[in-house]
Parts: structure tokens; sequence; C-alpha cells
């Protein structure tokens, strides 16, 4: 706009009247892996992670429950259901209830962790059992594997992992996905968002993807179930 006024071709500079008129850009796309044969290799590098059995077990939920990185390390025992194999929360970014179907593989490591930390408040506490573990507790621990957080991986590119491979590889309905993710999913009632919405479908891909996820891990050649929930 200067070199416009200087040229003769404006009169003034509009952009100061556009301040904080438009909301600031926002940086979404976190590193992610999306390859299932880079995939498979992270899920073995997870594996083998030698941290402490608290964030180890963080780690290998977070690719299997592909939730915000900060809901997962301030999980509650209390929102927890291991018999009905389901733990519901409430979501601070979207202001809704949240549901997360538990596959098999995931009460296991819950059910080991229960009998570390089940008799306090956090399921993943910190080094003071009264806070949650550290919010770089997961990059670090990927960072430790040989994982660039930048440009490779992060806690919060699980979710991208997830929603590409369920979508594109094993065939998931988007809106299922969607809803899996907390996100906002507008239905034809104008409803933003249901926790209980799919809850048949989306039992069913968390066990799925999990089932998905071992068969990768175990170097198996993962055929897509065409069709399957589509």
């Amino acid at each position: 706009m200067r070199y416009a006024i200087a040229t003769g071709r404006a009169e003034r500079d509009p952009c100061p009247d556009l301040r904080g008129a438009l909301p600031p850009l926002r940086h979404d796309n976190f590193a992610s892996i999306t390859e299932p044969a880079n995939v498979a290799e992270l899920l073995r590098a997870m594996d083998a992670f030698s941290g402490t059995f608290v964030v180890k077990s963080a780690l290998l939920l977070a690719p299997m429950l592909f939730v915000r990185p900060g809901e997962l390390r301030k999980a509650l025992w209390a929102d927890i259901d291991l018999d009905k194999a389901e733990w519901r929360y409430f979501v601070t970014k979207t202001k809704t209830e949240h549901s997360v179907p538990l596959a098999s593989q995931a009460v296991a490591i819950l059910k080991d962790l229960h009998a570390l930390t089940g008799h306090a408040a956090n399921v993943f506490p910190g080094r003071d059992p009264q806070k949650p573990m550290s919010e770089a507790a997961i990059n670090a621990a990927l960072r430790r594997m040989g994982y660039d957080t930048k440009t490779e991986i992060t806690g919060h590119g699980f979710r991208a992992m997830a929603r590409t491979i369920l979508h594109e590889e094993l065939h998931q309905k988007p809106e299922v996905i969607e809803h899996q993710l907390a996100h906002k999913v507008p239905d034809s009632l104008g409803t933003a968002y249901n926790r209980t919405k799919f809850m048949k479908e989306r039992k069913a891909m968390m066990q799925l993807w999990a089932d998905y996820l071992d068969k990768l891990k175990a170097g198996a050649e993962v055929i897509p179930l065409h069709g399957s929930a589509a």
C-alpha cells in the first residue's frame, strides 16, 4: 500500500482500519505420519520405548485413542469405566461432552496402569502425583525415539494419522471419524455435536483401528476392508 501511495495509485493505506477485524491465522497442521509402513515403524519404536511406565502407557494409547494431547494427559480415573470400556469427559475446546469407546487393547493397557496409579485421581500422574504428567512428556518421548516433533510426528499428529488412515485405508465414514475426533459436526437438525451419535459405529471403528495398528506393528500386510462400516 505504501508503494501504491508513492506511485499515485492510492491516497491512503486502509490496512490499519482492518486491524482486529479478521481472525488470526491458525497453524493447525501438526506433523504427522500417515503412510502405513512408516506408522508400523513408529509403533515398533514405541513398543521398545524404555521410559517410565506411565509415559509409555500414554505413548501407546495416544495413537489408539487419537484424542487431543491435553485431554489424554489430564485423563481422570473417575471418567473411565473399564467394565463398559468407555471413557467420558468434557472437551474444554468445544465445550461438549465426549465419549471414547475403548478397544480391548486400550482396556488392557489401562488395567495394567490402574494397578500403579489407580489410587490417585490422575490416570497419568506427573512427578507431583496430584498433577497430571507434563504436557511435553509425549513429545519428549517421541524425540528420545529419534523422531523430529516439528517435521515428522507430534503428539497432536496422531489425530491426523487416524483421520487419514481410517478414511483412506479402512474406508470408515467421514462423519463417524469426525464425531470420534470430537469435532463439531452439524447434522440435519442443525445440532452441532452429539456425544452419543454413531456410538455403535464408533465402537466398531475403534476396535477395528486398534486391531489394524496391532497388525501393522506385527509387520503383517494389512489389506483394507473395503466397504467395512462405510
